[in-house]
C-alpha cells in the first residue's frame, strides 16, 4: 500500500506528548518499558522543534517543492541543535491527522570520508499502522536530508532478535555491519569514567 497521503514533517513542541507516547509503545515493543526516562520536560529539553504554524504563515515559514515522485517535499526552519538539544524528529501522520510514526535522529560525522551523516536513534511504526510504507516513508525522507547536506551516511542499530525490521531494512540496501560491536557507558560506569584520572 502506497503512504502517499501520509504526512511527514519535523516535529513541533506540541507534539510532545504523542512523540512520548510513540517512545512508551516502542519500549513496550521491545520488552523495556521500565526503562523509559523520557518525559514530556525532558524532551521539550532535549529535541530541536520545528515552529509551530503560525495563522497567516510566511514565505520564510516553510518551502513547498515536488519530489522526483511529484509529492509535496516540505522544507521547515527548525531550531539549531546544541550539545544540550541535539536530536531531531521526523513525525508522520495518517491521512486522518493522527500521529502514527516518529524518526528520532542526529547529527554524526565520518573522520575518513570527512563528511556529515545522520544516526537513527529509534524509527517506529505504531503496529496499527505497518504495512502501510510509512517506516520506508520515514527513512526516505532521512535518506533525502542526507543526500541534501552532500552527506555520507545514514545509520542505526538494530536488536539482533528483531527480525521482521532486520528483514525489511535489508529490503531498501540497508547492510549489516557485522565486524563492529557496540560499546556504552552509561549510568554509575559514566560517572567513573568522568573521574577515572582525578
Amino acid at each position: 500500500m502506497a503512504s502517499d497521503a501520509a504526512n511527514v514533517r519535523h516535529a513541533r513542541r506540541e507534539d510532545v506528548p504523542a512523540i512520548l507516547q510513540l517512545i512508551r509503545e516502542l519500549a513496550d515493543y521491545e520488552h523495556e518499558l521500565d526503562s523509559v526516562e523520557a518525559t514530556e520536560a525532558k524532551l521539550l529539553e532535549t529535541i530541536a522543534f520545528a515552529p509551530s504554524p503560525s495563522p497567516s504563515p510566511s514565505p520564510s515559514d516553510s518551502c513547498t517543492s515536488t519530489n522526483r515522485d511529484g509529492l509535496p517535499h516540505q522544507q521547515t526552519e527548525t531550531e539549531p541543535t546544541s550539545p544540550s538539544k541535539p536530536a531531531r524528529c521526523l513525525v508522520l501522520t495518517t491521512p486522518a491527522g493522527s500521529p502514527a510514526g516518529i524518526a528520532l535522529y542526529f547529527y554524526n560525522y565520518s573522520t575518513w570520508r570527512a563528511r556529515p551523516g545522520i544516526y537513527l536513534e529509534d524509527l517506529f511504526v505504531r503496529q496499527s499502522e505497518r504495512g502501510k510504507g510509512y517506516g520506508k516513508r520515514l527513512l526516505v525522507e532521512l535518506a533525502r536530508e542526507v543526500v541534501a547536506m552532500r552527506g555520507g551516511r545514514l545509520e542505526w542499530s538494530v536488536l539482533k532478535w528483531n527480525e521482521p525490521s532486520i528483514k525489511f531494512y535489508e529490503s531498501i540496501g540497508a547492510k549489516m555491519m557485522s565486524e563492529w560491536v557496540g560499546m556504552r557507558v552509561d549510568g554509575e560506569g559514566l560517572g567513573r569514567l568522568a573521574a577515572l584520572l582525578d
